[in-house]
């Protein structure tokens, strides 16, 4: 039997990782298949940790402060053959590993899959949500929240590129498809609309139009402090 690894990166997620591995755990309750969760606490200063060996998860702490670092250290301490990487206020469902584990099986090299949000947004944000969805589906790109591929492929691809700050998502989506076939499956995983309370629709819309144009390298001062800097810790404040 395979074992899937489960890897989430965390920094001050003591609001979400609860949930995040408590649905990770519920959806495996119905999948067959062994499976672990490895959370990687990246310099938390809350209770991120406790709160993850709590619900049975295998703590590694570190102190990378660059996600893409923090991905990978996950997958070197994972023990899987399949790896899925959630972010920690991403929940999962056993749709998304059901359709997941179907795509590898039927010779993909990996994938993800598109999101729902945890709560009603704005009009703006609706709109530009389903055009994100659409589009992600038919170019075959994934957000981080929910990726996946075979520990062969991770390998192959050499894991999540350090060279980048933000984009190492769309990155993994390029890199996998250079040696095979990167799929997003029908289901969707929910995850938290909070980096919505910080950004307006004029920014969402820019940001939208570099990764296009830009594709992974499209960090700038701006992107990183609403993805990873102040403003995402002010919204993480907010949210409590």
């Amino acid at each position: 039997m395979r074992m899937l690894s489960f890897i989430i990166p965390a920094h001050n997620e003591e609001r979400w990782i609860g949930r995040c591995v408590d649905t990770i755990h519920a959806a495996m309750e119905k999948v067959d298949e062994k499976h672990e969760v490895v959370v990687v606490d990246d310099a938390s200063t809350d209770s991120t940790g406790e709160i993850a060996r709590q619900k049975g998860a295998r703590l590694l702490r570190v102190q990378l402060r660059k996600i893409s670092a923090v991905r990978n250290a996950g997958a070197r301490e994972a023990t899987g053959d399949i790896f899925f990487f959630v972010d920690a206020d991403t929940q999962i469902n056993k749709r998304a590993v059901n359709a997941s584990l179907a795509a590898l099986r039927a010779g993909a090299a990996g994938g993800g899959c598109v999101f729902e949000f945890d709560r009603r947004v704005q009009w703006w944000a609706r709109i530009l949500h389903r055009v994100g969805c659409i589009v992600a589906r038919l170019i075959r790109w994934a957000g981080g929240c929910f990726l996946f591929c075979t520990r062969d492929t991770f390998a192959a691809i050499g894991g999540f590129s350090e060279t980048l700050t933000v984009g190492e998502d769309i990155a993994f989506c390029q890199a996998v498809k250079k040696i095979g076939r990167f799929v997003v499956p029908k289901p969707t995983v929910i995850t938290s609309a909070r980096k919505l309370d910080v950004v307006g629709p004029w920014e969402v819309i820019k940001l939208l139009t570099t990764i296009a144009l830009r594709g992974p390298r499209y960090e700038s001062e701006t992107v990183a402090d609403f993805m990873y800097g102040q403003r995402a810790q002010e919204c993480r404040k907010a949210t409590r």
